[in-house]
């Protein structure tokens, strides 16, 4: 029986994995680094948190996740044409010492068995309208492309530097890094202008990673984004979690399979809910799987991580896989 790291390669490299890669089961998130410390997210049904760039996150009860405020008395950047005014970069620098507690959490885990994966969130995109605000920052890709463009450079270049702090002291397998760039059935931006925007971007911050030895570009965004898939190969994404069933996934297997591997299917919309029960996963399950097939894909929810809002979901979806191997 392959190890759980092996079976991942040979799914994604078009091999001869002997069962289905199960969810994130091979990949040993790290969630913590002094940055990330210094930089808490907010307890789910707590209290707001501002965080070090000065946005503001809130995390209400029975949400997937935490998202900005964005009252006009909250809007970070409030005019594009300053953002310099505004916006102003958190440190990523820190000392041997302050990085030790999270270097022994990496050292514990069995790297012939699991990728060591860093959990990066915000991604570029949502930086931008975690500080903009979404709307403002939409019209601005059309209205002040000039001063985007700005933003966005000023926000990778911040990254390539995170990244070569992770790199140095955890000395990742694998990276998880979350950018949603669409809704359930369109991207935010068109092909046209995500290739302007945030390709070079992409291709810039995850070829810092995979120049300082990480093997695996896993990117999260759980939407429709069919049409940036060109894109996300082109900057260096080895596998796509969180698609949703609104792809015509079998499709994408076909022309990109061998190129990209697809993380989902299972669209947490439809089985992470209150009146979730074993036999609706088992279907979706079931339906996943015989429509996609075991080449370049693997199976999971559509959540950004191992995990589910719904106490027992993420498990039972794991059980179904499992039976399905």
């Amino acid at each position: 029986m392959l190890s759980k790291k092996e079976n991942l390669l040979q799914t994604i490299r078009g091999g001869k994995p002997d069962r289905y890669v199960n969810q994130y089961e091979a990949l040993a998130m790290v969630y913590g680094t002094p940055y990330s410390a210094a930089n808490p997210m907010p307890v789910k049904g707590g209290p707001n948190i501002v965080n070090s760039w000065g946005v503001t996150i809130s995390f209400p009860a029975g949400m997937p996740g935490p998202f900005p405020v964005h009252d006009k008395e909250h809007i970070v950047c409030k005019d594009i044409t300053c953002w310099k005014e505004y916006v102003k970069a958190p440190n990523v620098i820190f000392s041997k010492e302050e990085w030790e507690p999270f270097v022994k959490v990496v050292e514990e885990i069995d790297r012939d068995e699991f990728f060591v994966t860093p959990f990066v969130a915000p991604g570029i995109f949502e930086q931008c309208h975690y500080l903009l605000e979404i709307q403002n920052c939409l019209v601005n890709f059309y209205e002040e492309p000039e001063y985007m463009h700005e933003l966005v450079d000023f926000i990778t270049n911040w990254e390539v530097e995170y990244a070569k702090q992770i790199c140095k002291y955890l000395k990742p397998d694998a990276l998880f890094h979350h950018d949603d760039w669409g809704s359930q059935t369109t991207s935010f931006l068109s092909p046209e202008m995500f290739k302007e925007f945030f390709e070079p971007a992409y291709k810039k911050v995850y070829g810092c990673y995979k120049e300082n030895g990480v093997e695996l570009i896993v990117h999260h965004s759980d939407s429709y984004a069919a049409n940036l898939v060109p894109s996300m190969i082109e900057a260096g994404i080895d596998i796509w979690q969180g698609v949703m069933s609104t792809n015509n996934i079998p499709e994408l297997i076909k022309n990109y399979g061998g190129k990209i591997t697809f993380m989902g299917g299972i669209d947490s919309g439809k089985v992470d809910r209150v009146d979730w029960t074993k036999e609706k996963i088992a279907a979706e399950v079931k339906r996943a799987c015989s429509v996609n097939g075991t080449k370049y894909f693997i199976p999971c929810n559509t959540m950004g991580g191992p995990e589910s809002i719904y106490e027992g979901v993420y498990e039972a979806l794991t059980e179904e896989i499992d039976k399905m191997n």
